[in-house]
């Protein structure tokens, strides 16, 4: 690893939490990425929450701290290479998911994550955390 990670939703999700070896972690990286993906998966869920107003807020503020990662026609190149592979070795991945591992490759990143669906994904730099 190379200390640039790219934060999967459940890992902010945990932040947000404040779980505390996910907040370690991410105090230990020399770069937390965050991509436009990830943000829509946030959005929703501070949408459909309680704490609307407040989930956003502090979504809205950790979008400003962090390098947030758009899609182009670089992205969508990587996207179809994983989706491709994956659809070849028969093991789907969520869509979403197909999205952040297609950008942390992309970007040259580790993809930090709780979801293990990910190590399907042939080259993709990860951490399970």
């Amino acid at each position: 690893m190379n200390g640039k990670v790219l934060a999967d939703t459940n890992v902010l999700i945990a932040l947000f939490a404040g779980d505390p070896g996910v907040m370690d972690r991410l105090r230990q990286q020399h770069e937390v990425f965050l991509c436009v993906p990830v943000l829509g998966e946030l959005r929703y869920g501070a949408l459909a929450s309680i704490r609307v107003e407040q989930n956003l807020a502090r979504l809205d503020d950790l979008a400003r701290e962090l390098v947030v990662l758009d899609c182009d026609r670089g992205t969508a190149a990587a996207y179809a290479v994983v989706k491709n592979r994956l659809r070849g070795k028969g093991t789907p991945i969520p869509e979403n998911d197909v999205w952040i591992a297609a950008l942390a490759q992309q970007h040259g990143l580790t993809l930090a994550t709780r979801d293990s669906h990910f190590e399907a994904v042939e080259g993709l730099s990860l951490e399970l955390w």
